[in-house]
């Protein structure tokens, strides 16, 4: 399928007709791969980088840029405050923004740099990199291993398939439910919580200055199992390892059994 893209909007202001009449688009196809370059000038100037995607709106009420492309197409993205909506399949995606919002449905890799835009993602089957300063980050399902860098910023994960690497000063971070790998988390004013999939391994290190700690597992040196109902057979000793490592200064720290599946 052809890539194809158009800018639009529904407002009858005449600035934004002019924006909309003189904005330039470029498209170049490399083998397989588009690479569109949008350029609106403003008052303020807005540039607008995209290697295309299934379906892409970006914009304000005013103003939107819809590119459609062939699902699996790689995204990259750079904007200041206008909001990104991802609809389809994605390679690997690449977006850095301001204050602009993002969310997207299936993606392979992402890496995301923003400094107050919120992040969601229902779905990332490799590695995601999130850094923000005060934007909320919102992943329902990633599969490989995960990196949040946030401020004040909260995060939460539903479901987590690899290693978790998580740093913030006031934002909270919760992980609703781990299955394997190491889970290491750093804040200072923020709380966290980790919920373990039931049939994993645990090992736990987790340390507060004047935080409270609570556990649902064991607090020792070697892996164990949830505390669980005598009818609950004990993790196999070549079960999924889960390794958490968190501490914090004044946040607390919550370690619990994960809730069920999302599709269960």
């Amino acid at each position: 399928m052809p890539a194809a893209f158009r800018i639009e909007s529904d407002s009858a202001n005449e600035q934004v007709q002019e924006m909309v009449a003189a904005a330039r688009i470029e498209s170049t196809r490399r083998g397989d791969v588009f690479h569109v370059t949008v350029e609106v000038r403003t008052r303020h100037g807005v540039w607008i980088s995209f290697s295309g995607g299934p379906d892409i709106r970006l914009g304000t009420p005013e103003m939107r840029l819809r590119i459609s492309c062939p699902a699996g197409a790689e995204l990259d993205v750079k904007t200041k405050s206008a909001d990104l909506q991802a609809h389809g399949e994605y390679g690997d995606v690449d977006i850095k923004t301001a204050s602009g919002d993002l969310s997207s449905e299936k993606t392979r890799n992402a890496s995301i740099k923003t400094a107050s835009g919120d992040v969601h993602f229902e779905t990332v089957s490799g590695l995601l990199d999130v850094k923000t300063v005060s934007g909320d980050v919102h992943v329902a399902s990633v599969a490989g291993n995960a990196n949040f860098q946030v401020v004040s910023g909260d995060v939460f994960v539903h479901d987590a398939g690899g290693s978790i690497s998580g740093t913030s000063v006031s934002g909270d971070q919760r992980y609703e439910a781990v299955v394997n790998g190491r889970v290491e988390l750093r804040a200072v004013s923020g709380d966290i919580g980790v919920g373990i999939r039931r049939g994993s391994r645990v090992f736990i290190d987790a340390t507060t200055v004047s935080g409270s700690t609570s556990s649902e597992f064991e607090l020792s040196d070697a892996p164990t199992a949830p505390s669980a109902p005598v009818a609950d057979a004990p993790p196999a000793e070549d079960a999924p390892l889960v390794e958490i490592f968190a501490k914090t200064v004044s946040g607390d720290v919550r370690l619990e059994r994960a809730p069920a599946p999302l599709h269960a």
